[in-house]
């Protein structure tokens, strides 16, 4: 049996209704015989990819915008949320930003509850060459900060002919 999952194929080799193998095809196996050492890149991607398909959700929405070559920015709309609700980490290449339960607020006698205040999960990758620096929650909006630093071996430079 062959499915499909936002650009992964999957192949489900079965025998007397039991499965015996699940291979999953990306669409990154056609370039792994022309590059080296990009195969957990790939993996990666990979399971992001997955992950996404099988998620199915967009909230919160969010922007990723370039300010220029080396800053970016990611903005999420927030709305209804304090400093006190949200935690955002970075480790591991991974920058998460997720609702944390406040559990010494009163509730309201609410009536209507037309304001989505869910909990919520998002994960970004970051490559290991960006860096956090810093997050900021102003008018329902999250903004964090990131920069590209580029090491003094990447930048351009003139070679001198001897």
């Amino acid at each position: 049996m062959i499915r499909s999952l936002g650009g992964i194929i999957i192949l489900t080799c079965l025998i007397k209704g039991e499965t015996i193998m699940n291979r999953t095809l990306s669409i990154w196996n056609d370039l792994r015989p022309f590059s080296v050492g990009f195969d957990n890149l790939f993996d990666h991607f990979n399971n992001h990819l997955e992950y996404t398909v099988k998620q199915g959700t967009s909230y919160p929405p969010y922007n990723i915008n370039k300010i220029d070559d080396l800053n970016y920015q990611i903005e999420m709309a927030l709305a209804g949320f304090g400093k006190k609700d949200i935690e955002v980490k970075y480790a591991d290449n991974q920058l998460t930003i997720k609702s944390v339960d406040s559990k010494d607020k009163k509730e309201k006698d609410t009536i209507h509850r037309g304001i989505s205040k869910r909990q919520f999960s998002r994960s970004f990758t970051l490559a290991e060459d960006i860096k956090v620096n810093g997050a900021e929650l102003k008018d329902g909006m999250l903004l964090i900060e990131l920069e590209k630093i580029v090491p003094e071996e990447k930048q351009p430079r003139t070679i001198d002919i001897k």
